[in-house]
């Protein structure tokens, strides 16, 4: 989850940016609901009684580095998550013909109204009940900190769907938080261990670089992986 946080199109909060996360996911998770707190926490920012705590109001850091060194994009991109639009934006910038998700149709909503006259195509889909002409369709993939936002009993279930999308040839790009095999984990986000970052090369999917990045008290993971063609 990236700074400054606020909500969309208000000034900075001297607030603590994560209380409305946790608050909506403790409800939605007593009500065995694991992805209905996004769909409140959106629709909640957007009349300006929540904060989404992971709008920065530009790309991810660790995805505008990974991108830097690389030439110009091209065929179909699946940002997964897609929250209020920034990196799939960045994502279409390089030149990728863009699909952008997430469950909650206020976050589509939003970031429509954000980027009125984007490419990108906005939709609302489930990462745990995908369209099922997503599969192998994408030349690349990037999931950025979703399947942690996601109770451990469904980083499995996530992590699967998520490589399912690659097509032969394509690549995964993958960003989270991280912590130690049998660390200590908040409610939410459940951030993934080097097994569950290794888990993202399944279903043919192989490994391509795994970055193990310490900043301080901060723990990030940023991978690749490749389905052969």
């Amino acid at each position: 989850m990236t700074d400054p946080h606020h909500r969309p199109g208000e000034p900075m909060t001297e607030r603590d940016p994560d209380a409305d996360a946790r608050r909506l996911a403790a409800r939605s998770l007593a009500a065995d609901d694991p992805t209905g707190w996004f769909e409140h926490l959106y629709a909640e920012s957007a009349t300006g009684d929540a904060i989404v705590p992971w709008d920065s109001r530009t790309p991810h850091v660790l995805l505008a580095e990974w991108t830097a060194g690389r030439g110009p994009g091209g065929g179909r991109a699946l940002v997964v998550g897609a929250g209020l639009g920034d990196d799939a934006e960045h994502v279409a910038a390089l030149g990728h013909a863009t699909v952008a998700f997430d469950v909650s149709a206020s976050a589509v909503r939003l970031a429509r109204e954000r980027f009125p006259d984007s490419p990108v195509d906005y939709v609302t889909a489930d990462l745990l009940d995908p369209p099922a002409d997503w599969r192998h369709a994408f030349d690349l993939v990037v999931e950025i900190m979703t399947v942690q936002a996601l109770p451990e009993e469904l980083h499995a279930r996530a992590t699967e769907s998520v490589a399912g999308f690659v097509r032969p040839g394509g690549t995964l790009l993958v960003i989270a938080s991280g912590r130690e095999d049998g660390g200590p984990v908040g409610a939410p986000p459940w951030p993934l261990t080097a097994s569950e970052i290794a888990a993202f090369a399944t279903g043919g999917l192989t490994a391509e670089r795994i970055e193990d990045l310490r900043d301080g008290g901060r723990h990030r993971w940023r991978a690749t992986f490749r389905r052969p063609r």
